[in-house]
């Protein structure tokens, strides 16, 4: 009875603990993503992938709290693991976007907004950053073409960060 009554305890401070997480990471995101003028849209992808990983910590450490097997959980992790890969390396250029989105949401200097020219010997795009989602960067260039760009393509490819037309606001 004493064993069940520590694990509901640690159960509950566990709870308690990712929800008092969740809302930190949540106001740092925020507040990163303010101070760095990111659109709203742009930040939902953070805040689902560090969710994710969140609730997955949490289930792992409450597996462990209500006593699963160590040796067992590890096996069923890398079977679980070694599905996600193969799926994953299906569809690489999934995994591939969703990262370039992150990678452009914290590091990138590219803003909504900014005037850009992307860098390419096949293509000669310029024009105006309309929105950067989970996957795609979509612009709208000089000559009124609306180009939808996978996101894994903008950090590989050079950007150039053009002046704001005259007129522009």
């Amino acid at each position: 009875m004493a064993k069940t009554q520590t694990e509901i305890l640690l159960t509950i401070i566990l709870i308690v603990s990712t929800i008092l997480f969740i809302a930190i990471v949540k106001g740092a995101i925020k507040r990163f993503g303010r101070l760095a003028a990111i659109d709203v849209n742009s930040r939902k992808v953070v805040f689902y992938i560090s969710y994710l990983l969140i609730y997955l910590f949490s289930i792992t450490v409450l597996l462990i709290i209500w006593g699963v097997n160590l040796e067992d959980f590890a096996v069923f992790i890398a079977s679980v693991l070694a599905v996600l890969g193969v799926g994953f390396f299906a569809q690489w250029s999934i995994l591939s976007n969703i990262t370039a989105s992150i990678i452009l949401f914290f590091s990138h200097p590219l803003r909504l907004g900014d005037r850009i020219r992307i860098l390419d010997k096949d293509f000669d795009w310029t024009g105006v950053v309309e929105d950067i989602s989970a996957f795609y960067l979509f612009m709208k260039t000089d000559d009124g073409r609306k180009v939808t760009i996978p996101t894994n393509l903008v950090i590989q490819k050079g950007i150039e960060i053009l002046e704001k037309k005259t007129g522009e606001g």
